[in-house]
């Protein structure tokens, strides 16, 4: 199995990327925030409340969530079940807000998707696969860009859906973000110490898949 673990900050493209260099290797591109949604499914349907972190820890140990393609479509399995169609309610959405900070749920995910890499090429991104979920992953990438360019990036896409934003508010979230990512407790965002620095600053997107299939050894 060959195992792309693709790291950096909020805003740097690391979805954009992962999903494109999956799509042209062959690779399932392993969507974590889903997984996260479908715990969170699960602990609604066992009838769980956000706020009984005790019964979050003790009911996460009974789900499965894998990740499988379908006619060239991601699925989402919950317990063999497709859940693509039930994961994106507000419901859930809020569910997942409380249960991915539960340390028991974050290590049952984190296992689910070491176990998914054992038995497929993937391609996974996040802020710490290459650190903590897949240490020994065979091309390991740390995707940035300047605060300046993520927040113009965001600002763009803000603008096209036709949202009011202010490219100076959306720079100093994004500031804080890292901080925040680099300095929690848990897996804290940082380069693994083999990843690649890319940093796609003044690079196409085009541009950064190139450099990174070229890294590529099958």
């Amino acid at each position: 199995m060959y195992n792309i673990a693709i790291d950096g900050p909020a805003g740097a493209g690391k979805s954009t990327i992962a999903k494109q260099i999956a799509k042209r290797k062959g690779y399932i591109y392993v969507d974590t925030g889903a997984m996260y949604r479908a715990m969170a499914l699960f602990l609604i349907e066992s009838h769980v409340s956000p706020e009984e972190t005790e019964k979050i820890s003790e009911k996460c140990l009974e789900a499965d969530i894998s990740i499988v393609y379908e006619k060239g479509e991601q699925v989402v399995l919950l317990n063999g079940r497709n859940v693509n169609g039930l994961i994106r309610t507000e419901q859930v959405s809020n569910m997942a807000s409380a249960s991915s900070v539960n340390g028991h749920v974050r290590k049952k995910l984190v296992e689910l998707q070491q176990k998914l890499a054992e038995k497929a090429d993937v391609v996974m991104d996040g802020r710490d696969i290459g650190t903590c979920v897949l240490p020994n992953a065979d091309l390991k990438i740390y995707l940035t860009a300047s605060s300046e360019v993520r927040a113009k990036r965001r600002y763009d896409e803000m603008i096209a859906r036709g949202e009011k934003c202010d490219i100076d508010v959306i720079k100093r979230d994004i500031e804080e973000r890292d901080y925040r990512d680099m300095h929690r407790d848990i897996s804290p965002l940082k380069q693994a110490e083999d990843a690649v620095l890319v940093d796609s600053s003044d690079m196409t997107i085009e541009e950064v898949i190139e450099k990174i299939m070229g890294m590529c050894r099958i």
